[in-house]
């Protein structure tokens, strides 16, 4: 599967308007991710996972605090998963994942962005049939022979694993994802996992230089500044 992935940590914001928009869709993410499984992050594994990432990408502890607050309290917004795809500069294949109370509004928004960059917009299945929707964790270690054995012990579907650098990268089904954590976690124990979530992997990739480059930077800057979306996937290979 290679390194097609993309590691979603956000690089440290530049400007308190960025850093803003960062800790607002994290918060709306815990929020709905609280409200729909519970607000306990020991009996809802997403949402301990995100709080971790969260912790990662410096968001505070009271933003953190204020989403499950919110949760708990039963109240507030009704937000829904909206998921669009398409293709965006140089021909390449993305996925955009959106928490939205206001649908028809958040399609607009993202269509409005495929048409700045003169790109087009999908219907569904439309690219995401290129992609693996995989469960994805990265943590230090050197022998990916018994990692894949405690993952086999476990009956976890394995996809691929990856040994360099010091770390190993483990591939499974999104479906797998809470039976290969707590095998991971059983066999060696409180490990830190550099990355722990469910991404879309792109199957090919598309390399892209020149005026695409700065089209498809200008793309994903388009995407990310709408409060909506939440992640962003792509096989662009710069």
């Amino acid at each position: 599967m290679g390194r097609a992935f993309q590691n979603r940590k956000e690089s440290m914001a530049k400007t308190s308007d960025q850093k803003a928009k960062v800790y607002s869709k994290y918060g709306r993410e815990i929020y709905v991710c609280a409200k729909s499984g519970g607000i306990d992050p020991n009996g809802n594994l997403a949402l301990r996972s995100l709080i971790d990432r969260a912790k990662k990408d410096q968001v505070p502890t009271h933003v953190i605090d204020k989403a499950i607050d919110k949760a708990k309290g039963g109240g507030g917004e009704d937000f829904d998963t909206a998921r669009y795809e398409g293709f965006g500069p140089g021909n390449t294949m993305v996925i955009v994942d959106c928490l939205s109370d206001n649908p028809n509004r958040t399609f607009g928004d993202v269509r409005t962005c495929f048409n700045k960059v003169k790109s087009k917009i999908g219907g569904q299945g439309s690219v995401s049939h290129m992609f693996d929707h995989s469960a994805i964790f990265v943590f230090a270690g050197d022998d990916e022979e018994a990692v894949l054995e405690a993952l086999m012990m476990a009956d976890v579907d394995v996809t691929d694993i990856e040994l360099d650098d010091g770390k190993v990268t483990v591939f499974a089904p999104n479906t797998e994802y809470g039976k290969a954590k707590a095998a991971i976690t059983e066999a060696f124990g409180d490990i830190e996992f550099d990355i722990d979530e469910i991404q879309f992997v792109p199957q090919t990739t598309t390399e892209i230089s020149g005026e695409d480059v700065e089209q498809f930077e200008r793309f994903l800057d388009l995407l990310n500044d709408l409060d909506d979306v939440q992640r962003v996937y792509h096989n662009a290979e710069f």
